[in-house]
């Protein structure tokens, strides 16, 4: 199925929330990924690209910079999506704590070059895949969709976690010269 960008949608109530939180952690579990959660603080797809290009949510404000700088340079990619006046959208999207939408993520994708696999909680859509349109790495960003709620940073379940530091064991050799053996704590 072909990524259409879209605004977002209405905020679910809380019994939906509730259903689709358990039906997106289920897909996780499937997938055999966990989440990174990231703040919710408006910021949290932004934060969570952030997370999977830099390693740390604290780039968000310049992930939002580098996704408005996108929409700004090819409106024509972007604007039949947006259901307002294009330049209001990118004034709204230029502010910090504005939530992302699939307009940004597709602008995400573009801009960076990369595919972007966002595994949601929707019912009838499990994950959707988000094609650049020059793909200048093969690398794949991970994102979790709590719709219409909140974006999380995703990894495969074997990846250590970045805070994780590898701990040098020293091994004695005949020559009695030490040498480093990298292993995961």
């Amino acid at each position: 199925v072909q990524h259409v960008p879209r605004i977002n949608g209405e905020i679910p109530s809380v019994d939906e929330a509730t259903l689709d939180h358990q039906r997106l952690l289920d897909r996780l579990q499937v997938y055999d990924l966990v989440e990174r959660k990231v703040q919710g603080d408006g910021n949290c797809q932004f934060r969570a690209l952030s997370d999977q290009f830099y390693r740390t949510t604290e780039h968000h404000e310049f992930v939002r910079q580098q996704v408005v700088k996108q929409l700004k340079s090819s409106p024509e990619s972007y604007e039949g999506y947006v259901p307002m006046a294009y330049d209001d959208y990118l004034e709204k999207m230029s502010k910090s704590g504005e939530w992302g939408d699939h307009v940004t993520l597709q602008a995400a994708a573009d801009s960076y070059g990369v595919k972007i696999v966002v595994i949601t909680s929707f019912k009838d859509t499990c994950y959707i895949e988000i094609l650049p349109n020059f793909q200048r790495s093969e690398r794949v960003i991970l994102l979790s969709f709590w719709a219409e709620v909140h974006y999380n940073s995703i990894f495969p379940h074997d990846i250590p976690a970045y805070g994780t530091r590898r701990k040098k064991k020293w091994r004695m050799f005949r020559n009695k010269n030490l040498e480093p053996s990298d292993e995961h704590q």
